[in-house]
C-alpha cells in the first residue's frame, strides 16, 4: 500500500511513547493518532499518514465494534480498529486496510 507524502505543517508536538497519543503500528513505522489524524515521523518533520488508494482487506470475516476486543482509534470521520498489525475501517459492506 502506498501512502501520500503530505507534510503536517506547524506540528510542534513531538510524538513518542509517553506523549499521550495512541501509537499505531503501521508497516515499518509507528503512526500516532492525534486530533483525528495519523502522524508519522519523517526525517525532520511529521507527515500525515493516509492511505493513497482504496485497499480492501479480503477474507476478513471478523466484525469490529465496541466489544470486539480490538482497540479502536478515531481517524477522521470514522474509527479504525487495530487488528493483526493492520488498521481496519468499515467501508460499504467490507473492511479496508488503512
Amino acid at each position: 500500500m502506498n501512502t501520500v507524502h503530505q507534510e503536517h505543517p506547524a506540528h510542534s508536538h513531538t510524538h513518542g511513547p509517553a506523549c499521550g497519543h495512541d501509537a499505531v503500528p503501521h508497516g515499518d513505522h509507528v503512526d500516532y493518532a492525534h486530533d483525528g489524524h495519523l502522524h508519522r515521523e519523517h526525517t525532520d518533520h511529521w507527515d500525515e499518514c493516509e492511505p493513497g488508494a482504496h485497499v480492501t482487506h479480503a477474507g476478513h470475516d471478523h466484525r469490529h465494534g465496541e466489544s470486539c476486543g480490538h482497540r479502536g482509534v478515531r481517524h477522521g470521520d470514522h474509527v479504525d480498529y487495530l487488528h493483526d498489525g493492520h488498521r481496519h475501517a468499515e467501508h460499504e459492506g467490507h473492511w479496508d486496510d488503512h
